[in-house]
C-alpha cells in the first residue's frame, strides 16, 4: 500500500456483502487501501445509518488526509432504486464526493469488464439483476429462504427437507439425503426435521450452512438429492429468463456466489437449464473480487 500522489484522483469501491465488506481504493494503478471487515452493523433499510456506516468505513480505511474523488458502493439488501438513492443522497451529504449506490449483485457485470448483462448470485441466497436498455435496474429473486432463494444454499436445504418429507409420506425408507439431514439438524427421525428447521433464529445462515449435506448425498447416489440440485439449477436459470422477458440483455450472465461456484453439480444444472431456455446466452464465473465492479462504477465519474 502507498499514499496516493496528490495530483492523482483516488477512487473508492465498496462491496458490502451479507457477511463481509471489502473496500478497495486506487489512485491510477496504485493501491491506496484494501480493507476487509465484517458487515456487522450494516443497516440498508435505514438510509442515514447505512450512510454513516459507510462514511466511517471510508475514513477508517483510507490513509490520513486522503480524500476520495469518487465512490461507488454495492450493498447487500439494497433491493430497490428508491432505497439505493436514499443511501446515496445521505452518503453524498456526509462525504461531499460523487457517489453511487447499487445492490451488491450489480457489481458483477462491471467487475467482469462488461457494459451490460446479468449478474447472478447463488450463495446463501439467490438473486439476479440487470438493466433495461433505458438504464432501469431490475432485480428478480432474493426473497429470503422462507419464501424463495431457490438455488441458494438455504433454499436448497429447504427443498431437500421437503423432498425427504414427501418420500417419508410415501413410505420410502430414508436414503442418504435423509440420513445426512437428520445428522446435520441433530434429530432422530424425519418427522422431527420440521421443528428443527422452524427453530432457527437466523433462517438463511442456519439452514444454508447444511447445504454440503445435499451435495454429499448426491455423490453418494441419492436420487432425491440429485433431483433437488437439478431443480435448483432450473430455478437459477428461470431468474435469467424473467429478466429477458422484461427487456434485459442476457447475452452475458456473470455468475458469483459461494454455492454455485463451489458445487459443480449445481453450476452444471444451471448452465444446462439456461442453454435449453435461452440458447446463445453465455454464462461465465466471475474471476475477480466483486469490489472491482464498484471501482469500475467509481471510475465512471472521472
Amino acid at each position: 500500500m502507498q499514499d496516493a500522489p496528490p495530483s492523482c484522483p483516488v477512487v473508492v469501491g465498496i462491496d458490502v456483502g451479507g457477511t463481509k465488506t471489502h473496500l478497495r481504493a486506487m489512485a491510477g494503478d496504485d493501491m491506496v487501501a484494501d480493507h476487509i471487515r465484517t458487515s456487522s452493523g450494516w443497516r440498508p433499510h435505514d438510509p442515514g445509518a447505512a450512510a454513516g456506516w459507510l462514511a466511517a468505513l471510508v475514513r477508517d480505511a483510507l490513509p490520513a488526509g486522503t480524500r476520495p474523488s469518487a465512490l461507488a458502493v454495492g450493498g447487500h439488501a439494497c433491493e430497490t432504486p428508491r432505497q439505493c438513492a436514499e443511501i446515496r443522497t445521505a452518503l453524498r451529504d456526509l462525504l461531499d464526493v460523487p457517489a453511487t449506490v447499487v445492490g451488491d449483485a450489480e457489481l458483477l457485470v462491471p467487475a467482469a469488464g462488461l457494459d451490460k448483462g446479468v449478474g447472478l448470485v447463488a450463495g446463501t441466497g439467490s438473486v439476479a439483476v440487470g438493466r433495461r436498455a433505458d438504464g432501469t435496474p431490475l432485480q428478480v429473486g432474493g426473497w429470503g429462504a422462507v419464501l424463495g432463494d431457490e438455488g441458494g444454499a438455504a433454499g436448497l436445504v429447504r427443498e431437500a427437507a421437503r423432498a425427504v418429507w414427501a418420500a417419508h409420506d410415501l413410505g420410502d425408507a430414508p436414503d442418504a439425503l435423509a440420513a445426512g439431514l437428520l445428522t446435520a439438524f441433530g434429530v432422530a427421525e424425519v418427522p422431527a426435521l420440521g421443528a428443527a428447521l422452524e427453530s432457527a433464529t437466523d433462517v438463511s445462515a442456519q439452514w444454508g450452512r447444511h447445504a454440503p449435506v445435499l451435495f454429499a448425498a448426491a455423490e453418494a447416489g441419492s436420487l432425491l438429492a440429485r433431483d433437488v440440485i437439478a431443480a435448483g439449477g432450473r430455478s437459477l436459470a428461470a431468474l435469467v429468463v424473467r429478466l429477458a422477458e422484461r427487456g434485459v440483455a442476457v447475452d452475458d450472465v456473470v455468475v458469483a456466489g459461494s454455492t454455485v461456484l463451489t458445487q459443480p453439480r449445481l453450476y452444471d444444472a444451471f448452465t444446462a437449464a439456461l442453454a435449453a431456455a435461452l440458447p446463445g446466452t453465455w454464462p461465465q464465473p466471475l474471476q475477480v473480487p466483486p469490489v472491482e465492479g464498484a471501482l469500475a462504477l467509481a471510475r465512471a465519474f472521472l
